[in-house]
């Protein structure tokens, strides 16, 4: 691993990554890689998660090549130097900004989607003139094997290298003299990234997690709220970091909603959803087995089956919940709802503010001003109002979180500014010499007075 980071540092000192032809070439690459890669992809994603085609094409390659055409779109103009206004003191010079890269960057990947969040951020990184190492999880091997074997086959290790292993390894790899860390993970680990990067002082993007609510007031369409939830939680078994994690439903309509709730899951997954091929497992049996302890938090009112041979559980949602249970102490990651009542806004929004900011937070209900008082009271990563999950597939909207859920973000634009390091340049005139602020200038006091006040 050290051998790999000095590789890569005494490669990028040479300047091979800054133009942008070099920049654009990279990206198209990558573009490329994918589809020649496509079919492995999906059945590595298929053997580790059981992820169906659709879903791994839509959440994991169909999301990467959408990240990539924004960046060759606008990759040019995002790397000019970006001129700024200067004050009287100036007068004569000319003041910009200067995008440049950091140097040699480590991505550390989740599981859960194990090629998106692995190439997302790298997809920034080389936008930024960067070179990459990844280390990718070593919960799903398959897909890792996989990512091994495309990056290796199309850029060299001294310019983008994966390294596989367990935690030891990760250990090794935060050890190193890097120049940026990218972590996207759980909050406990996030928190041991940010100790170690600390004693190298190491900017770090840590994009973690935590308990995202969905608020349903009384007055929202019941039936649509139904199905974007469901679509929202279940996808990928609940295993996404932007998932709802609980619903905070409005007493006058929890019955109707539980009701849309299981009509919609059965619409989208059958009336034995362990036996639907294209449902999800979950990544493995320590994950599967907490999952299923929380089975035991309130009353199971949909749901509820598991099957500890393919670690699968039914789409399940939990009524009769309290704040106290098992349940709501942690991020649930999986297909476990459990739903909280409420009879005014103003009660939720103490709840949530008593506990760290959420990741993404949903509000369900038609009136602006109900949805105003939602966004200006509660401190979130991001989300959305009358959806789940949309507000992740815009390449305008930066992607992060805040408090114990995250800092500093990425997709789009904001991938390529977390990447670079805006150099601030003053181009001064020898043309003239403003004399007032050497020493014995007899005017220096009475002009600083007067442009300063």
């Amino acid at each position: 691993m050290n051998a790999t980071v000095k590789l890569q540092k005494s490669w990028f000192k040479e300047g091979h990554t800054k133009s942008y032809n070099f920049r654009k070439e990279q990206l198209v690459k990558v573009k490329k890689m994918l589809t020649t890669f496509e079919k492995p992809i999906i059945n590595a994603l298929k053997f580790d998660l059981n992820k169906s085609e659709y879903e791994a094409y839509a959440s994991e390659i169909a999301f990467l090549k959408s990240e990539i055409d924004h960046h060759l779109k606008q990759l040019k103009s995002w790397m000019q130097p970006t001129k700024v206004k200067a004050p009287l003191t100036h007068t004569g010079s000319k003041n910009f900004i200067r995008k440049e890269p950091y140097g040699t960057v480590l991505v550390i990947a989740p599981w859960n989607y194990p090629i998106q969040l692995a190439l997302a951020p790298v997809i920034g990184a080389v936008a930024a003139g960067n070179t990459v190492i990844i280390k990718p999880s070593e919960l799903t091997p398959t897909v890792s094997w996989v990512l091994k074997k495309m990056i290796e086959q199309y850029f060299p290790a001294h310019y983008i290298a994966v390294v596989e292993g367990d935690k030891n390894v990760t250990q090794e790899l935060i050890d190193q003299p890097l120049d940026y860390i990218f972590f996207t993970g759980s909050v406990p680990v996030g928190k041991v990234i940010m100790e170690k990067a600390s004693k190298r002082l190491i900017p770090i993007t840590l994009e973690l997690g935590g308990k995202s609510p969905a608020i349903i007031h009384k007055d929202t369409s019941i039936d649509l709220a139904a199905k974007r939830i469901v679509w929202g939680k279940f996808t990928n078994a609940g295993q996404t970091c932007i998932a709802p994690d609980y619903l905070y439903v409005h007493h006058e309509v929890k019955a109707d909603l539980i009701q849309a709730l299981k009509k919609y899951i059965r619409e989208f997954y059958g009336d034995r959803p362990l036996e639907n091929p294209e449902y999800t497992k979950i990544v493995n049996h320590s994950h599967f087995n907490r999952l299923t302890s929380y089975l035991e938090s309130g009353t199971v009112v949909s749901g509820g089956t598991t099957d500890d041979q393919v670690h699968k559980i039914e789409p399940t949602i939990l009524d009769q919940v309290t704040w106290s249970d098992a349940v709501m102490q942690d991020e649930i990651f999986g297909p476990v709802l459990p739903v909280l009542t409420y009879a005014d806004l103003d009660e939720v929004i103490t709840q949530i503010n008593e506990r760290p900011k959420p990741l993404a937070l949903y509000y369900f209900g038609e009136k602006d001003e109900d949805q105003q008082l939602i966004m200006d009271s509660i401190s979130f990563g991001g989300g959305c109002i009358n959806d789940t999950l949309y507000h992740i597939i815009n390449p305008h909207l930066p992607f992060g979180g805040v408090g114990e859920s995250g800092m500093g973000s990425y997709h789009g634009r904001a991938s390529f500014d977390t990447f670079t390091h805006e150099k601030s340049i003053t181009k001064q005139t020898t043309k003239f010499d403003q004399s007032f602020r050497y020493p014995g200038s007899p005017f220096r006091l009475a002009v600083m007075k007067r442009i300063f006040g």
